[in-house]
């Protein structure tokens, strides 16, 4: 018996009163310690976390400096009221206009990626007076059903022909799909690169086209950076590879190394709109200093260590280490930017088999079904990427004669 099954069958009370709903299966009960890329359970057997958590860790598991700040910032204020607050508001909200380049904007605190989007929908529906939300097809804009019910409110924009276009690196402006779009956008909410998890990138033309579309009709332009904030992309956000700028940035995951904090970014501009045009939004833990403190802390981790450089030059060699995997047949297609890779398989039966044998191995990503979700924290070293290669390799390896052989009698 394998140490996983031996785990869940030792373990199988232990999670019997919570309620799990995620859509995926709970594979490690009992995850007892961490440390920066590795969880460790009760027995001591060590897992390398190549999926960050939920794309939430991006220095690392049990961060010291991140866990000092926490402990500082709870013995003065973790919450504040309506009425009173912390400067550590301030100062955070300093740190992450300057690297959004939001000179004059301001931020909200929030604790999570869904309510960043949430208030920045909000608030250009109030500046736009209009009703209707975009996005791309593929996007996953949080869990609220007013971004996962698109039946009505929305308006969205198949971009699949667009990815083997002719003028794919142009993009023609009077496009009849372009020219479909409607006037009545208040807002287009840009995911740059995440696809739902499958990592696609949309042409860069293509979204300049759209945001220049709907500028012009008086909407807003959010940049969606949940997944793809933080570095992640070998940026600090996704849309920095698009040469646009958006009004609103919402940021989440990964600003908080695990901690659940989340924030509305708002360009001067939009700043200005609110000054002319009131918006009331209230929430319990918005603004809280504890939030605050700990995005200011990673913040400065990522830039004292030059993690948004090293992803980006990183990502480059695991990615074309990735690439050489494919054979068609086993492995379909590889995709990345920065630390953010996808790898597509022939199908789910054989994608599942190896999703297991790796974590029997010691080795966690992110099972998509039929393709294969890679995000590991930006301090992942080359010897650690070598070490995970090396196991995914072998087990590839050992999938190859069965696979090869189901393609021999199918072909008959």
């Amino acid at each position: 018996m394998n140490r996983r099954s031996a785990n869940l069958i030792e373990y199988r009370g232990l999670m019997e009163h919570v309620y799990i709903c995620t859509g995926h299966e709970l594979k490690i009960p009992d995850v007892a310690g961490s440390q920066g890329v590795y969880l460790f359970d009760h027995k001591g057997n060590r897992y390398m976390d190549l999926e960050s958590g939920v794309w939430c860790i991006p220095i690392g598991h049990n961060n010291g400096p991140i866990n000092r700040t926490i402990t500082k910032q709870i013995g003065s204020l973790m919450h504040a009221g309506f009425c009173y607050s912390n400067p550590i508001l301030e100062e955070s909200s300093k740190s992450i206009l300057g690297i959004t380049g939001f000179a004059g904007g301001k931020c909200v605190f929030l604790c999570s990626g869904s309510e960043a989007i949430e208030i920045s929908r909000q608030i250009a529906k109030h500046l736009s007076g209009k009703k209707v939300s975009m996005t791309l097809h593929d996007s996953y804009l949080g869990a609220y059903a007013s971004v996962t019910d698109r039946a009505s409110g929305w308006y969205i924009f198949n971009w699949e022909p667009c990815r083997t276009c002719s003028k794919n690196d142009h993009c023609d402006p009077f496009c009849e799909a372009l020219q479909d779009i409607p006037e009545d956008i208040s807002d287009f909410v840009f995911e740059p690169g995440s696809a739902s998890g499958f990592v696609r990138f949309p042409p860069r033309a293509l979204i300049r086209n759209m945001v220049e579309i709907i500028r012009n009709n008086s909407g807003k332009i959010i940049a969606n950076e949940v997944t793809t904030g933080v570095g992640r992309t070998g940026k600090w956000f996704g849309y920095q590879h698009y040469d646009v700028e958006p009004d609103l940035i919402a940021i989440g995951k990964g600003i908080g190394n695990g901690y659940p904090v989340s924030i509305a970014a708002i360009n001067k501009t939009t700043v200005d709109e609110l000054e002319r045009k009131p918006f009331k939004y209230a929430q319990s833990h918005q603004n809280d200093p504890l939030g605050a403190a700990v995005v200011l802390a990673l913040v400065g981790e990522i830039d004292n260590n030059r993690l948004i450089l090293q992803a980006e030059q990183k990502g480059r060699v695991f990615l074309a280490r990735l690439e050489s995997l494919v054979d068609n047949r086993l492995v379909l297609d590889v995709r990345g930017r920065g630390l953010m890779f996808a790898m597509d398989l022939a199908n789910k039966d054989l994608a599942d088999e190896i999703y297991n044998d790796l974590i029997e191995r010691g080795y966690i990503i992110g099972n998509r079904g039929t393709s294969f979700r890679i995000d590991p924290p930006l301090t992942l070293t080359e010897a650690e990427f070598d070490e995970f290669f090396e196991a995914l390799m072998a087990v590839l390896a050992s999938k190859q004669t069965g696979h090869l052989a189901f393609f021999a009698t199918d072909s008959t």
